[in-house]
């Protein structure tokens, strides 16, 4: 299943950061939907982490039959992407929000996904540790090179998610689907990056892990040190920062909270719709529920298919703020703010 959003026209001529948008969103989703009370592991996992499977509000996590790796689902999006999007330039820069796990050590993962997709001129780098905010920082970076090099003129984003072994119930933040995403962000692109905010806290760096070096990759499981860590203290912090950044963030963009015409975030668990709601005073649109029940977690995918999708609806207006929150159990949260 592919769903491609094509924004506003490329000027290539100088321009501020505030003509910075979207060129295209191209969308990789599996045709294959698997209950999650169908998933191998879950016979096999304690009481506490099947029920929080199953309780957690994802009713399905897509699968891709033949089992791709992730670098090749992000080629394979950004191939698609430019062939459907002709009349848009080559990127100058190709940026990979990192996988789970590196396909390969000592070798460049972003090397092989701008060599599958073809692009031959562009540079290409992961950007990675930050989890599933690395997306919403790739914008904000993209924006940051276009305005910084005016010779540039298109910044190519890419990411796939995939279990980082066998098991998808990640216990106790979520259970992974398949997918992948390739966006462009231009001047004159549509929406508008109107402004961006984010931060770290890297004593959490350790907080979910996973022992590679001493088990071959199948026997891989991901460790969280402290549950009681990431209900309790990670939350806390999340109020804190994300209540702090989308402050920053109306400020920055001189706009009142009444102006948001819709708040996306990423898609974790049902009960974390909830929760920043009650938080932030702002709905979280239906579309993220929609997306979490049907294909499970996307990783850094998330905040993209859900603004691709809210954008396809036909919705917003010209002008209409959409608000975008992300956060990941490293300790990572970002919040931007769009203009339609």
């Amino acid at each position: 299943m592919t769903t491609t959003h094509t924004g506003g026209g490329t000027d290539t001529g100088g321009g501020s950061d505030a003509a910075v948008g979207v060129g295209a969103v191209h969308c990789l989703l599996p045709d294959e939907l698997i209950p999650v009370e169908k998933l191998d592991e879950i016979g096999q996992l304690p009481r506490a982490e099947a029920d929080f499977a199953l309780g957690c509000g994802i009713r399905t996590v897509g699968r891709f039959a033949d089992e791709p790796g992730a670098a090749s689902l992000a080629a394979r999006a950004v191939r698609e992407l430019r062939e459907r999007d002709t009349a848009a330039p080559g990127p100058d820069v190709l940026v990979v929000v990192g996988a789970r796990a590196p396909e390969v050590l000592l070798g460049s993962d972003s090397g092989r996904i701008a060599s599958e997709a073809g692009l031959t001129q562009a540079f290409s780098f992961v950007l990675d540790g930050l989890g599933c905010t690395g997306s919403s920082s790739a914008w904000s970076l993209a924006r940051d090179l276009l305005v910084a090099d005016p010779s540039r003129q298109s910044v190519m984003i890419a990411h796939a998610s995939r279990p980082v072994a066998l098991d998808r119930v990640r216990h106790p933040v979520t259970v992974v689907g398949d997918g992948a995403f390739a966006m462009t962000l231009v001047r004159g692109g549509r929406p508008v990056l109107r402004a961006h905010r984010q931060h770290t806290d890297g004593r959490f760096h350790d907080l979910l892990q996973v022992d590679y070096k001493n088990a071959p990759w199948y026997e891989w499981r991901e460790e969280v040190n402290s549950a009681d860590r990431y209900r309790f203290e990670l939350a806390l912090h999340s109020q804190q920062h994300l209540k702090r950044l989308v402050g920053q963030v109306l400020q920055d963009a001189g706009v009142e909270r009444g102006r948001i015409a819709a708040t996306l975030m990423q898609n974790v668990t049902a009960p974390a719709f909830q929760f920043y709601e009650t938080l932030l005073g702002l709905p979280i649109h239906p579309v993220c529920t929609e997306h979490l029940q049907a294909y499970g977690h996307l990783g850094a995918m998330d905040v993209v298919l859900n603004l691709d999708r809210l954008l396809a609806r036909g919705e917003l207006a010209p002008g209409d703020l959409v608000l975008v929150l992300n956060n990941s159990p490293v300790a990572a949260w970002a919040v931007t703010l769009w203009e339609v």
